[in-house]
Protein backbone atom coordinates (compact mmCIF):
# COMPACT_ATOMS: atom_id res chain seq x y z
CA UNK A 1 0.00 0.00 0.00
CA UNK A 2 2.25 2.15 -0.99
CA UNK A 3 -0.23 5.05 -1.41
CA UNK A 4 -1.15 5.08 1.84
CA UNK A 5 -1.89 8.66 3.18
CA UNK A 6 0.83 9.59 6.18
CA UNK A 7 0.11 12.11 8.47
CA UNK A 8 2.87 13.60 10.65
CA UNK A 9 3.02 15.81 13.78
CA UNK A 10 5.13 16.55 16.51
CA UNK A 11 4.29 15.04 20.13
CA UNK A 12 4.68 17.46 22.46
CA UNK A 13 4.36 15.31 25.16
CA UNK A 14 6.54 12.17 23.67
CA UNK A 15 8.76 14.72 22.20
CA UNK A 16 9.00 13.09 19.16
CA UNK A 17 7.21 12.99 15.62
CA UNK A 18 4.27 10.39 15.51
CA UNK A 19 3.54 9.01 12.18
CA UNK A 20 -0.21 7.85 11.25
CA UNK A 21 -1.26 5.82 8.68
CA UNK A 22 -5.32 6.92 9.41
CA UNK A 23 -6.59 4.26 6.63
CA UNK A 24 -5.33 1.64 8.83
CA UNK A 25 -6.35 1.70 12.06
CA UNK A 26 -4.00 1.89 14.67
CA UNK A 27 -0.93 1.79 12.01
CA UNK A 28 1.49 4.24 13.71
CA UNK A 29 4.79 5.02 14.51
CA UNK A 30 7.33 7.70 15.64
CA UNK A 31 10.57 8.98 15.74
CA UNK A 32 13.01 11.33 16.86
CA UNK A 33 12.93 12.96 13.51
CA UNK A 34 10.09 13.56 10.60
CA UNK A 35 12.34 11.24 8.70
CA UNK A 36 12.42 9.09 11.26
CA UNK A 37 9.09 8.70 11.81
CA UNK A 38 7.95 8.45 8.39
CA UNK A 39 10.33 5.26 7.99
CA UNK A 40 9.31 3.58 10.74
CA UNK A 41 5.67 4.14 9.92
CA UNK A 42 6.68 2.54 6.17
CA UNK A 43 8.36 -0.35 7.75
CA UNK A 44 4.73 -0.66 10.03
CA UNK A 45 2.91 -0.86 7.01
CA UNK A 46 3.49 -4.09 5.88
CA UNK A 47 3.34 -6.16 9.06
CA UNK A 48 -0.28 -4.62 9.55
CA UNK A 49 -1.55 -5.35 6.30
CA UNK A 50 0.07 -9.30 6.61
CA UNK A 51 -1.99 -9.20 10.03
CA UNK A 52 -5.12 -8.20 8.22
CA UNK A 53 -4.58 -10.83 5.41
CA UNK A 54 -3.87 -13.37 8.28
CA UNK A 55 -7.47 -12.80 9.77
CA UNK A 56 -9.48 -11.93 7.03
CA UNK A 57 -10.21 -8.23 7.89
CA UNK A 58 -11.10 -5.76 5.04
CA UNK A 59 -8.04 -3.84 3.97
CA UNK A 60 -8.99 -0.11 2.63
CA UNK A 61 -7.78 1.27 -0.80
CA UNK A 62 -6.17 4.79 -0.10
CA UNK A 63 -9.07 7.21 -0.64
CA UNK A 64 -6.94 9.84 -2.46
CA UNK A 65 -7.33 12.45 -0.34
CA UNK A 66 -4.66 15.57 -0.15
CA UNK A 67 -4.28 17.34 2.77
CA UNK A 68 -3.40 21.11 2.97
CA UNK A 69 -0.91 22.40 5.84
CA UNK A 70 -0.82 25.89 7.10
Amino acid sequence: MEKCEIILYWSSEDKVFIAEAPELPGCMAHGDTREAALKNVQDAIEPWIDTANEFGDSIPPPNGRRLMLA
